[in-house]
C-alpha cells in the first residue's frame, strides 16, 4: 500500500491525497486511465519519458523513453498509445513492443515546437495543441484517423487540457497563458470548431489553468500551475470546489479505477526559474472525491 504523505497544512482538501510515485519530474503531464490493463500512463514532458502505474500491485516505473518531448498521448481503439512528440510527430506504441508505427513524421510548422495536450473525440480523431515559440503563439490542430493534419485554431497562449460536455456539443480547452478556460462549439459529425468563448477566467487568481477533465455530472475539473490545487467547475462555470495538492505545480489530473472513481493528480518541479523546490514536486497522487469520471474516447488515428 502507498505510503500517505498528504501535506497537513492541505487539511482543506476534498479528500485524502495519497503519494503513489514520488518521482521529481520536470513537467509530470496527461495521466491517462488504461481499462484494458487497468492501469494509468503519464509522462515526463521534456525527458520523453512514458510511465505506467499498476494499482493492484502498486509497481510503477518508466516504461519508454523518446528520443525528443511527449507532449501528450490517447488511447487507441487497438489499446496502443498514440504519442504526440516534439517537432510535430506522432507515432503509436505499445506495451510490450515499443513505437509500431510513425503516423506523421514531423510538421513543417511545429520544428520549433512540440505537442502538448492532446485529446480523442468520439469519432476517433484527436485535438492537439502545441506549445508557443519564439515568433508566434500556440495552434490547435485536428488529426483525423487518417493521419491527416489540420490547423483549426491558433495565437493560443500554451494551449492546454482539453474534455467534452456530456453531450458531445462542446470543447473545453485551458489555455494557461491566457489565464482563460474556452468553451468551443463542436460538431461531432465534422469535427468542426465554432464560436469559441471565455467558459471561466481566471485572470485574478493564483495560477494558470492547466491539464483537464470532465466527470460524470457534466462538471469540468481543472489543474491549477502554480496553484497548488485542482478546481472543480458546473457546467455554468460557477466553482463548487477546490482540492488542495501538496506540490505548487498541479498539472493535470484523470479518473481512473474499474469505477472511475480514483482521481490521479499529476504534478512538476518546473524547469530554469520557474522550478520548485518542494519535496513533492513531480510526483503522482491519488484520492477519491465522492464524483465518478467518464471513460476518455479512444483515438483510431492510423488504424
Amino acid at each position: 500500500m502507498a505510503e500517505d504523505r498528504t501535506d497537513p497544512t492541505d487539511s482543506t482538501a476534498i479528500g485524502g491525497l495519497e503519494l503513489l510515485a514520488d518521482y521529481d519530474l520536470t513537467v509530470g503531464e496527461g495521466p491517462l486511465w488504461h481499462p484494458d490493463e487497468d492501469a494509468l500512463y503519464w509522462v515526463d514532458i521534456p525527458a520523453g519519458d512514458l510511465y505506467r502505474y499498476d494499482p493492484a500491485t502498486d509497481e510503477h516505473g518508466r516504461v519508454f523513453r523518446a528520443d525528443r518531448a511527449v507532449g501528450g498521448f490517447t488511447l487507441q481503439e487497438d489499446g496502443s498509445l498514440l504519442l504526440c512528440m516534439g517537432g510535430g510527430r506522432i507515432a503509436r506504441w505499445a506495451r510490450g513492443e515499443g513505437v509500431v508505427d510513425v503516423v506523421v513524421e514531423g510538421l513543417a510548422d511545429e520544428a520549433g515546437s512540440r505537442f502538448n495536450d492532446v485529446v480523442a473525440d468520439p469519432r476517433g480523431r484527436v485535438f492537439a495543441g502545441t506549445m508557443p515559440t519564439d515568433d508566434r503563439l500556440g495552434r490547435l490542430y485536428r488529426i483525423g484517423v487518417d493521419g491527416t493534419v489540420e490547423r483549426v485554431d491558433d495565437g493560443l497562449d500554451i494551449p492546454n487540457g482539453m474534455g467534452f460536455s456530456l453531450d458531445r456539443s462542446t470543447l473545453y480547452m485551458a489555455v494557461s497563458d491566457d489565464r482563460v478556460i474556452y468553451a468551443y462549439d463542436y460538431d461531432q459529425a465534422t469535427g468542426a470548431l465554432s464560436n469559441r468563448r471565455t467558459f471561466v477566467d481566471t485572470t485574478d487568481e493564483t495560477g494558470v489553468p492547466d491539464g483537464l477533465t470532465v466527470d460524470a455530472a457534466g462538471h469540468v475539473w481543472n489543474a491549477r500551475w502554480d496553484a497548488a490545487c485542482v478546481v472543480r467547475y458546473a457546467p455554468d462555470g460557477t466553482e463548487v470546489s477546490r482540492l488542495q495538492v501538496p506540490p505548487p505545480k498541479a498539472s493535470s489530473l484523470a479518473f481512473g479505477g474499474p469505477d472511475r472513481a480514483d482521481v490521479y493528480v499529476t504534478t512538476a518541479v518546473g524547469e530554469g526559474d520557474d522550478a520548485d523546490d518542494h519535496p513533492r514536486a513531480g510526483a503522482l497522487y491519488r484520492t477519491r472525491v465522492g464524483v465518478r469520471g467518464v471513460p476518455e474516447y479512444r483515438s483510431r488515428v492510423g488504424l
